[in-house]
């Protein structure tokens, strides 16, 4: 298990170094298509799985708009409230279809995009992005008790297949976490689209 304590401990560094996009590093000024591409690809560089992996293209982001997950831009710029939703969708699409990051996008969007009076796109967004230091040690904390707890399994095996399987129930384990929150999330858009039909009638 000494080779599987050394991999958990490489994982745990790297995740100890994620960081989210402060509103400060976003430019002030509106952005044509591949200087948005390129901040996104510079910033959101250490979540890439592989060197060449592209964290946003310019086919995504016509794909979001026709989806309409992002408004239009304006003469072909992109504005700071633009760059907040490409981030939120880059979070989200790796969990969530089309339409459900339409239905939690929509009336975020439809409340706060270019506000000028009282709560704007920029406040939301450092709002739920300031709770991520103490979400991210929560996270390294049940990362590693789960990695412990897969640690005793899987004793009656031959020595030499109990790491692998071992690593099999970690994965197990931290595969379930996610489906049952996705399971979660799910239900509460599916709630939320509900109550907006309710609503509207």
């Amino acid at each position: 298990m000494d080779h599987n304590i050394f991999q958990i401990n490489q994982i745990l560094e790297k995740l100890s170094k994620i960081d989210y996009i402060k509103p400060g590093e976003i430019p002030n000024i509106e952005l044509y298509m591949d200087q948005v591409t390129t901040f996104m690809d510079s910033h959101l560089a250490h979540s890439k799985r592989y060197a060449d992996d592209k964290i946003l293209t310019k086919t995504m982001i016509n794909n979001y708009a026709k989806n309409k997950l992002l408004p239009p831009p304006a003469k072909k710029k992109y504005t700071k409230d633009h760059m907040f939703l490409l981030i939120f969708i880059y979070y989200f699409k790796s969990i969530l279809s089309i339409n459900d990051i339409q239905s939690l996008l929509t009336p975020v969007c439809d409340r706060y995009f270019g506000s000028k009076d009282g709560v704007s796109l920029e406040d939301v967004y450092e709002e739920v992005f300031s709770m991520e230091k103490e979400q991210l040690d929560a996270l390294v904390q049940d990362v590693k008790q789960k990695f412990e707890t897969a640690g005793g399994t899987f004793d009656a095996l031959p020595e030499e297949e109990q790491d692998p399987m071992r690593m099999f129930s970690f994965i197990c384990t931290l595969a379930f976490d996610v489906y049952v929150k996705k399971q979660i999330i799910e239900s509460l858009i599916d709630e939320m689209a509900a109550e907006k039909n309710i609503q509207e009638k």
